[in-house]
C-alpha cells in the first residue's frame, strides 16, 4: 500500500530530520492529496508511479486555482518523498526527477509603518492579560521571532539581565537574539506581576506566555489577540502573526542595518530569503520620492 511508505517518511522527518510539527503537517497535507490522486489513477505500488502521473497531479492543482507558491511547495514535498523512497529502496526510480519548479511570483511581505507599530504597541495595561499582550508584541517587534518560536519560549530562555533571548528555530536550530530596553522592561514587568497571577491556576507551568487558565498560549489564541488589538488601534490593513517579524526586518534595513546581521537575527539559512526585505525598503523609498519630490 502507498500509505505505509508515507507514514515511514513522516517518522523520518520527525525523528531523523527533527522538523517542526508545523512543517510535518505541511508535508502531510501535500502527500495526502498526492496519494489520493495516485489511488484514483489505480497505482498500488510506488514503482508504478511515473512522471506523467505527477504532471497530471500538478495540472490538476493548477486547474483548481492553486497558486504558483502552493504548486512549488507540492513539488518540493513530492521530490523529498521520492528521494526518501530511493534511499530506503522502496522504489527503484525517481519519477519526480527533472520536473521543473514553476517560477514563484515574488510577493512582497506586508509590513507596518513605524507609526502603525507605535499605535499597535500602545496598549493600556490595566490587567494581567493586557500586560501579557503588550509583552508579546514588544518581544516580537524587538526580536523578529516567529510566532511559533515565541509561544514555545520557556522562562529560562529569557536572559533579561544580559539583554537577549534564546530560541529554537526551524530545523531545531538554536539562535540568540538581542533584546532592546523597552521590550526588556515590559517583559520584566510581565514576569514579576501579570504572569504570577496567571500561573496561580497552574503552578508547575514553565511556558513564558500563558492564557487565562495558566496554560501555554496557542498560535490560534495569539492570532485572535492580534486581530483584536489591531482593530482597537484603528489599523485597517491585513495583519498576520508574521507582520511584526516582517516589520522588524524592514525597519532595521531602512535604518541602515547590515543584511547579514538581519539574516542572523531572523534565523534564515539562506540570505536570499532575507533579501526580499531590501525590495520592500526600495519600494518604500520610491513611495517617499513620489510623495515628496516636487518634480516626481
Amino acid at each position: 500500500m502507498l500509505r505505509y511508505a508515507i507514514e515511514d517518511f513522516f517518522h523520518f522527518l520527525r525523528v531523523e530530520r527533527g522538523l517542526s510539527d508545523n512543517t510535518i503537517m505541511s508535508y502531510q497535507r501535500d502527500l495526502a492529496a498526492y496519494e489520493k490522486h495516485l489511488t484514483k489513477l489505480g497505482c498500488h505500488s510506488w514503482n508504478e508511479v511515473n512522471r506523467s502521473d505527477i504532471m497530471r497531479f500538478l495540472y490538476e492543482l493548477k486547474d483548481n486555482g492553486k497558486s504558483t507558491a502552493t504548486i512549488s511547495r507540492h513539488i518540493s514535498s513530492i521530490r523529498s518523498f521520492h528521494q526518501f523512497l530511493i534511499r530506503e529502496r522502496v522504489a527503484e526510480t525517481d519519477p519526480s526527477l527533472h520536473i521543473e519548479t514553476p517560477k514563484k511570483d515574488r510577493k512582497l511581505p506586508d509590513t507596518l509603518s513605524q507609526e502603525e507599530v507605535d499605535k499597535l504597541l500602545t496598549i493600556n495595561t490595566t490587567n494581567p492579560l493586557s500586560l501579557r499582550n503588550k509583552a508579546m508584541l514588544e518581544l516580537l517587534y524587538a526580536t523578529g521571532l516567529r510566532v511559533s518560536e515565541m509561544i514555545g519560549l520557556k522562562l529560562e530562555d529569557l536572559h533579561l539581565t544580559m539583554g537577549f533571548v534564546q530560541c529554537m528555530g526551524k530545523g531545531s536550530k538554536e539562535r540568540i537574539v538581542p533584546l532592546g530596553d523597552t521590550a526588556r522592561n515590559v517583559l520584566e514587568d510581565y514576569i514579576q506581576t501579570a504572569r504570577k497571577e496567571l500561573v496561580k491556576k497552574n503552578n508547575q507551568e514553565n511556558a513564558l506566555f500563558l492564557n487565562q487558565h495558566g496554560r501555554p498560549l496557542s498560535r490560534q489564541g495569539f492570532w485572535k489577540i492580534l486581530k483584536g488589538l489591531a482593530a482597537e488601534a484603528g489599523i485597517h490593513k491585513t495583519i498576520t502573526p508574521h507582520t511584526l517579524r516582517h516589520s522588524f526586518a524592514t525597519h532595521l534595513l531602512e535604518n541602515g542595518a547590515d543584511l547579514r546581521i538581519v539574516q542572523e537575527m531572523l534565523g534564515h539559512a539562506d540570505i536570499s530569503t532575507t533579501q526580499i526585505y531590501t525590495h520592500v525598503t526600495k519600494a518604500r523609498l520610491k513611495d517617499i520620492y513620489q510623495s515628496y519630490h516636487p518634480r516626481a
